[in-house]
């Protein structure tokens, strides 16, 4: 059997749903669309029950798209029961979903939550007068305590029966209904839209103007305009009695039914008490303090990230380091085989499990920030500096986020409500720089500058960045975005205690779609790599070198301090000849001409072409291509090498391309998984990549001209 979880945000929804299902549960998105979709199993006695957890909405009208997909989701699967949350501390908001539940004549069932902060807020409620009223299942509960939750599962295991709640919009519009009821019978009603919705709600939907419903019959009816004729003179004639539109009127009606609802129904016995909420954010809001509070809180949740992962970090490197060295001793030396194993796979899989730490570290300060309460609070305080370019507050946090890594940045999109601010989010936070260019950084900046510059030139490459996004993002909104900014309503819920099965089911869950998705990517990439990399084989280099490295042994005039240092010398050559004759040095030669006018030869280039995997291969490629073996962020000779062979503008020009250019496979993989499209992740490396070539052009060639 099949119910739905439907209610507001910040509700409990979440809550409630983790309790019921715990970790049997699986997320994706909804067909064609990036809203995220969840389903679990429950068991009921001897009933295995699947939920399915809808997006949090306010209403049914589709204003947004969240409203759109739970109103489709609930009309066209055949659920037993509608389970319908509402925040008992805010009744009167969270009815509003209940009365146009109720008017779909569909199985509801009323869970009443938070019903342990009742007290505190100094109301009371008579559950059983809401039962008779509603004529409906009313089940308090509270989800994070876990009190109720038997009850309601024990309800939902009952035989379903459809509600039917009748408002009293007056004689106009009850009369326009009623007019139009028989006339959509005769017509038949819309199968490709909904298959459960009665003939009065059609109806409804049509003198409210519901752009869905409406387009619905204009496709079912063909050029028959008598129904459309019909609606547009209810319309008149109800704007003619109430001067105002047949929606907003409907809704007052709505809102009076709830408001004599809640009055016969919920008690205060306090009046104007001051919660604590409200004290809270009396310091947390305020106008002096609030910025700074937030930033404070943003530099703690990157210490906690970065402070914690690295040990963590550094026990993966170790294992994978050792996983490679016991492969080593067992498959054949120098063979295709180990060169797959160990280079290809064993290191493809550690370049992305090395990230994993940053990721459940990152997403679980998040979850108890966003659980708090407190990340509703940061989006309000960033909303006006974030609508200078197009976006709302909540873009924000993402965008900061995509400093440690895009992947779970992007992944932090879900939380934007509209399709529009979520894929301008995900189109600029590559350009904040991740931590995966940080070994470039490091690598390139004492190559090339002194040590007092450093910190200078580190932090100019990181402004750029925010830069750059920020004008991506007005770019966006202006062109193919283009439109109003969209209005930054979002409620402010009360602050509360997380639970820690909540936050930790929240942090594995994202963790594990970063492994299995992001991962599964880079380890195809990486071989890929390494095929391009090894093929084909150059034997002429090899029975060369093997010439005179027998040559140099033969020689009894040579020390063996010079035998080996001239054997290693022969073995860099090797190296270098192989990568510049396989597949990946014809390619770095190929895209070479195009990189000159960047300053770069065509060493950089393949190293480029390295670093689409991911940006920290940018190291070891060029550790491969200057024959130096398996070279690091620290390693001096390779530093010493760039050095002697490029320039301080060309070094610079290295980071700004780095920063600049096509995301990593990875944040290619997330942002196509996001968006449900290939569109949007192919624009992006396009777009990213020209802009990277223009942008660093135009400062080698000024440079050029000023050095």
């Amino acid at each position: 059997m099949k119910v739905a979880l439907a209610g507001n945000p910040n509700c409990g929804k979440t809550t409630l749903f983790n309790k019921l299902t715990g970790s049997n549960q699986k997320v994706g998105n909804y067909p064609g669309v990036t809203v995220e979709k969840k389903e679990g199993f429950m068991q009921c006695g001897t009933a295995r029950v699947q939920v399915a957890d809808l997006p949090g909405i306010y209403s049914l009208s589709c204003a947004s798209l969240e409203e759109r997909i739970a109103r489709q989701h609930i009309l066209n699967e055949d659920f037993r029961w509608v389970i319908n949350l509402l925040d008992s501390t805010n009744l009167e908001r969270n009815l509003y979903l209940t009365v146009q539940l109720l008017e779909m004549e569909l199985p509801v069932v009323l869970a009443l939550n938070m019903t342990d902060e009742l007290s505190a807020a100094g109301l009371t409620i008579n559950y059983r007068m809401m039962e008779e009223i509603l004529g409906l299942p009313v089940i308090p509960i509270s989800a994070k305590n876990g009190t109720g939750v038997a009850d309601l599962q024990a309800a939902i295991t009952q035989p379903s029966h459809k509600a039917k709640l009748t408002i009293e919009y007056g004689s106009h519009i009850s009369e326009a209904v009623e007019a139009l009821v028989p006339l959509l019978e005769s017509h038949g009603l819309p199968s490709d839209v909904f298959a459960h919705a009665p003939s009065r709600w059609y109806a409804l939907k049509l003198l409210e103007n519901d752009k869905e419903i409406r387009a619905a019959f204009e496709r079912h009816l063909g050029t028959d305009a008598t129904l459309f004729t019909k609606v547009a003179e209810a319309q008149a004639q109800i704007e003619s009695v109430y001067h105002d539109s047949p929606q907003v009127v409907i809704a007052e009606k709505r809102y009076g039914f709830i408001s004599g609802l809640y009055r016969q129904s919920v008690e205060k016995v306090v009046e104007n008490r001051v919660s604590a909420t409200e004290k809270i954010d009396n310091i947390f809001l305020n106008r002096l303090l609030g910025l700074p509070i937030f930033l404070g809180m943003m530099y703690l949740v990157f210490q906690f990230t970065f402070t914690l992962s690295e040990k963590p970090m550094e026990w993966i490197e170790i294992f994978f380091g050792w996983l490679g060295e016991a492969a080593g001793s067992v498959l054949p030396e120098d063979s295709l085989v180990s060169s797959l194993i160990i280079d290809g796979i064993i290191g493809g899989v550690g370049g992305v499990v090395v990230f994993l730490p940053n990721v459940i570290f990152l997403f679980l300060a998040l979850a108890i920030l966003e659980s708090t309460g407190y990340m509703a609070r940061a989006a309000f305080l960033m909303d006006r500096t974030m609508h200078l370019c197009g976006l709302h507050g909540k873009s924000f946090i993402p965008m900061i986020s995509g400093f440690g890594c895009s992947v779970p940045a992007i992944m932090a999109t879900r939380t934007l409500e509209r399709e529009r601010d979520r894929i301008v989010t995900m189109m600029v936070i590559p350009f904040m720089s991740c931590g995966a260019r940080l070994p470039i950084y490091v690598l390139i900046i004492p190559a090339f500058f002194p040590s007092h510059l450093h910190a200078n030139v580190l932090f100019s490459i990181y402004i750029i960045g925010i830069l750059l996004a920020v004008l991506g993002a007005w770019v966006l909104r202006r062109t193919l975005f283009r439109g109003e900014s969209s209005e930054f309503l979002m409620e402010l819920p009360p602050y509360r205690i997380p639970t820690l099965h909540s936050i930790v089911l929240y942090t594995t869950e994202r963790a594990w779609l970063y492994l299995r998705k992001a991962g599964t990517i880079i380890l195809a990439i990486s071989i890929i790599l390494w095929f391009l990399s090894v093929f084909p084989h150059d034997h002429a280099t090899d029975e060369y070198v093997e010439q005179e490295v027998a040559l140099i042994e033969s020689d009894v005039t040579l020390s063996e301090e010079v035998k080996e240092e001239s054997i290693a010398q022969l073995e860099q050559l090797r190296a270098e000849r192989l990568l510049e004759y396989s597949l990946l040095g014809k390619l770095g030669h190929g895209i070479a001409p195009i990189m000159a006018p960047l300053g770069f030869d065509w060493k950089l280039s393949t190293a480029f072409i390295g670093a689409f995997a991911a940006k920290e291969v940018f190291v070891a490629q060029l550790g491969i291509i200057f024959s130096l073996g398996e070279a690091d962020e620290a390693s001096t000779p390779l530093r010493d090498k760039l050095a002697e062979n490029y320039s301080p503008l060309i070094g610079y020009c290295i980071m700004l391309f780095a920063l600049i250019s096509s995301p990593c496979m990875a944040t290619f993989a997330v942002v196509k998984r996001e968006s449900n499209s290939w569109k949007w992740p192919i624009f992006q490396l396009v777009v990213m990549t020209v802009f990277a070539w223009i942008i660093t052009f135009i400062v080698y060639q000024v440079g050029s001209l000023i050095v």
